[in-house]
């Protein structure tokens, strides 16, 4: 692939603003972390200073370095430094969607056993207990779809 081939800055900024807004909307997490994600998806090289990332994205050194660690803890992206130098690299860790995926599911199988024990509680108004059902319901069809892939 030449540079020719590859989009042009600003589409690559309006994907990872893209990717932001997702991020903030779904996941509840800062804009600017969706960012963070979007940027180390798409950039080249993979790792990235917080330089780097503060000059791509347009953060402030306080933002950035806040939702780094954020990333970090939750192990979405990897810290490290390069033997001999003194800069610290960040970049999306290769199997971060399969843990956004774990963490998914896993809050899901909590919430079934949740709704289960709510059914056990004996709901003589069936109503409440037909809305309990209808989440667990959904649940196992996930998890189904998830058995047939």
């Amino acid at each position: 692939m030449t540079d020719q081939d590859e989009p042009a800055r600003e589409q690559v900024l309006d994907w990872v603003e893209r990717v932001a807004a997702l991020v903030s909307g779904e996941w509840g997490l800062a804009p600017i972390s969706g960012r963070i994600l979007g940027w180390l998806m798409a950039c080249h090289p993979p790792a990235q200073t917080a330089a780097d990332l503060a000059g791509a994205i347009g953060a402030s050194r306080a933002s950035l370095t806040a939702n780094l660690q954020l990333l970090t803890s939750v192990k979405l992206v990897r810290r490290f430094r390069r033997p001999g130098e003194r800069n610290v690299y960040y970049e999306i860790e290769h199997d971060a969607w399969s843990k956004v995926i774990r963490q998914q599911l896993a809050a899901f199988t909590a919430f079934d056993e949740l709704a289960a024990e709510g059914l056990r509680l004996g709901w003589a108004d069936e109503t409440r207990a037909a809305r309990i059902r209808s989440a667990r319901s959904s649940i196992a069809a996930l998890t189904e779809v998830l058995d047939q892939g």
